[in-house]
């Protein structure tokens, strides 16, 4: 048997596994999404623009979703709607590695499509809708056309190995692996739970920006990132933290960018040490997280986001 016939095969294997279970979002196709539970679809949260969204199926059928779970800090969401006798995909139980094949399905408005490639490299990061940075993605060579974003990569056997993201471009594409992580993550979402990852409450200025900003006010130019707005009732708020003071260490640690920020906020247990600059004065103040600011907690669009000037996932 010819290498491309080996490849033609995996490819029908793989389309027939896991195209009864692809699914469109949007009336015009705006991502795709995948039966992960009955009556449960996974799909990326930039996908959405309110709670309510129309699913597509393989028979051509269409149905109005509604959100049940947000993820959007991971850029995924559950939907519910009625899924029949879809059988849902199942997951692997291997992660993927560098070299390994994959196939991408997503549902366009002539059909079904489904296109083959390689996983070229694993551990990367990208964006998610709210500016936060994603780790652990897998890149891969398996082309994405518009509208595929939320849609399952697959292995041979059709079982679901990463959520696909977006497009970086030169032939080469993000998914979210289908890891411990996510599996966890997606099993809360099916289950009606809104997770949201832990947060001080402030809008800041990332470090050449505020640099700029205190050298026009005369102070002097120190490493750091400039708080520009304290959310009323947040953890920040709490510890006294004002517009104008200048972020610089985490418990010790020096922050020079906003994912230094959150990199600190997630390795956080119930409080952090930060140190400020409150114009010359250097102070230390503790900010204690309450169960609910907990990364495992419910969100509750109570949440506040930390401004990065960083573009969301396409």
């Amino acid at each position: 048997m010819s290498v491309l016939t080996e490849i033609a095969e995996a490819t029908r294997s793989a389309h027939a596994a896991a195209a009864p279970a692809t699914v469109a979002i949007g009336r015009h196709t705006r991502g795709a999404g995948v039966v992960i539970a009955p009556d449960r679809v996974v799909t990326s949260a930039h996908n959405l623009r309110d709670r309510t969204t129309q699913v597509t199926f393989a028979d051509g059928t269409h149905a109005q979703a509604a959100l049940v779970g947000s993820d959007p800090d991971h850029d995924i969401v559950v939907l519910e709607v009625s899924t029949g006798d879809i059988a849902p995909l199942p997951w692997s139980d291997t992660p993927v590695a560098t070299g390994d094949p994959v196939f991408a399905v997503a549902r366009a408005s002539g059909g079904d499509r489904v296109t083959a490639g390689f996983v070229s490299g694993v551990g990367r990061a990208f964006r998610g809708p709210r500016g936060r940075r994603v780790k652990g993605a897998v890149e891969h060579t398996a082309p994405l056309a518009r509208g595929s974003s939320g849609g399952p990569l697959v292995d041979a056997e059709g079982r679901l190995v990463g959520i696909n993201t977006h497009r970086l471009g030169e032939g080469f594409y993000l998914a979210l692996p289908a890891d411990d992580d996510l599996r966890s993550r997606v099993d809360a979402l099916v289950a009606g739970r809104h997770l949201s990852a832990r947060r001080l409450g402030i809008v800041i200025v990332p470090g050449p920006r505020a640099a700029r900003l205190r050298r026009r006010v005369g102070l002097p130019d120190v490493p750091g990132l400039l708080i520009r707005g304290v959310v009323d009732g947040s953890p920040a708020a709490t510890a006294g933290l004002t517009e104008g003071d200048l972020l610089t260490e985490v418990d010790g640690t020096a922050v020079a960018s906003v994912d230094d920020l959150w990199d600190a906020l997630d390795a956080a247990g119930g409080s952090l040490s930060l140190t400020v600059l409150r114009g010359t004065e250097e102070r230390t103040v503790t900010v204690t997280f309450a169960p609910a600011d907990d990364a495992s907690g419910e969100d509750g669009d109570a949440a506040t986001t930390d401004s990065s000037d960083a573009p969301p996932a396409d």
